[in-house]
């Protein structure tokens, strides 16, 4: 009994490591097979082809990648120097993709290599004959209007998602209205209205925002619109400006940072967290990662940097004879006393040096002297067009004004 006990034991033993082994065959298997997610590209019909699709890993080379298809080092060097007028090998990066079209009989003969450095463009190399020949080609790009509005059912960012376009133009939105707007205070319910353009590469795949044309924003109760225009059309500098002609572009930024949110104000009687005792605080907090980049707010110079127990890591910008800024709690200091800097210039890295709970950046304003609450000042703003100018103005961003108010039914 106990012998026939053994030999079930044993009998069960082998049938499971056999189907564990054939798991994990197919699990290999199924691991070094590739989808192939189209049937052609590069002009090439995929089914004519044994298709190998992959990027290029940390330390490989043109040689590396091509040797293991059966190629020579003598050829490989061949190769290089016969295709270097047209592809340079140094070239390529890492994790940039690459196609490999081999022939689909025994041999499984390497005969095309395409290499992608961007979505737009790529190099093919072709082996087929003696001599390798190498050509480069650009994807066609078709450019599509498109306007889209409504009201806020989140952030900026969110909204912008989830109708379909790429997040960068939320940045580029807040880097246009960053005099004019604090995206902090923007709600859910404001309205807006967007008039911009999208590349598509082979009229199909979506490659992102290629241009704004014209915006609005509902601002605490008021349309702020942004057109962009050049007033001197040969030097193509082009700056934005609203509805009347006036730039958006102001002495100072409305916020130090970034996509970041208020924690305190401005007030003469707080409970300071840490000391824990009633105080005045003479700035607005602005919590956010550590390491996020802190700008000046205006140009201007360093008038000091150092560290205090209180204030931590700290810059102090002095912009002209009425005003100040100053910026605490700084994990890193990246200017120099009396250094020249321009507005939106990044001068440090939020982090919770000082008196500090957390990751922060303390902005303090002073005007002739005295510390005031920068949030309620009326700042110096750009001046407005003029003469021609406007009127040029006036004619070209009417049709895209009435575009953007038949969006938001204004």
């Amino acid at each position: 009994m106990k012998q026939l006990f053994i030999i079930i034991i044993i009998f069960f033993t082998i049938v499971s490591c056999n189907k564990s082994k054939e798991d994990s065959e197919k699990k290999v298997a199924v691991k070094a097979v590739k989808k192939i997610a189209k049937d052609s590209d590069f002009g090439f019909n995929f089914t004519n082809f044994n298709v190998v699709q992959d990027t290029i890993q940390n330390g490989d080379t043109f040689g590396t990648i091509i040797s293991k298809q059966n190629i020579g080092d003598k050829r490989v060097y061949d190769i290089v120097e016969q295709i270097k007028d047209t592809f340079n090998v140094r070239s390529i990066r890492p994790n940039k993709a690459f196609t490999m079209l081999r022939s689909k009989d025994k041999k499984n003969k390497l005969q095309y290599l395409i290499y992608q450095p961007n979505s737009l463009s790529y190099y093919v190399i072709d082996f087929r004959d003696s001599v390798a020949t190498a050509y480069a080609k650009v994807r066609p790009v078709t450019i599509r209007r498109r306007m889209i509005g409504g009201v806020l059912k989140g952030s900026l960012s969110e909204t912008l998602v989830n109708a379909g376009v790429q997040a960068a133009l939320a940045s580029k939105m807040t880097k246009v209205y960053s005099w004019s707007i604090d995206f902090f205070k923007l709600k859910k319910g404001d309205r807006f209205g967007l008039v911009f353009t999208e590349r598509y590469i082979n009229d199909s795949i979506y490659d992102g925002v290629e241009d704004l044309e014209a915006s609005f924003f509902e601002y605490k109760g008021k349309i702020i619109y942004a057109f962009p225009f050049a007033k001197n059309p040969s030097s193509g500098k082009v700056e934005y400006y609203d509805d009347e002609g006036k730039t958006l572009k102001n002495f100072f930024l409305k916020t130090p940072i970034k996509f970041s949110r208020i924690t305190s104000r401005f007030t003469m009687q707080r409970f300071h967290p840490v000391q824990h005792r009633w105080k005045a605080h003479k700035g607005t907090d602005y919590a956010a990662p550590t390491g996020t980049p802190i700008t000046t707010t205006a140009s201007g110079v360093v008038e000091r940097t150092g560290y205090t127990a209180g204030n931590g890591n700290y810059v102090k910008v002095k912009h002209n004879g009425t005003y100040s800024t100053q910026y605490l709690h700084m994990s890193k200091i990246l200017v120099r006393q009396g250094q020249r800097v321009n507005q939106g210039d990044v001068i440090g890295r939020v982090g919770s040096t000082g008196l500090a709970t957390g990751p922060h950046v303390c902005y303090r304003f002073w005007k002739n002297g005295v510390q005031v609450d920068a949030l309620r000042l009326n700042l110096p703003t750009g001046e407005a067009m003029q003469g021609k100018d406007k009127q040029r103005f006036l004619t070209a961003t009417a049709p895209l004004k009435r575009e953007l108010d038949s969006i938001g039914n204004l």
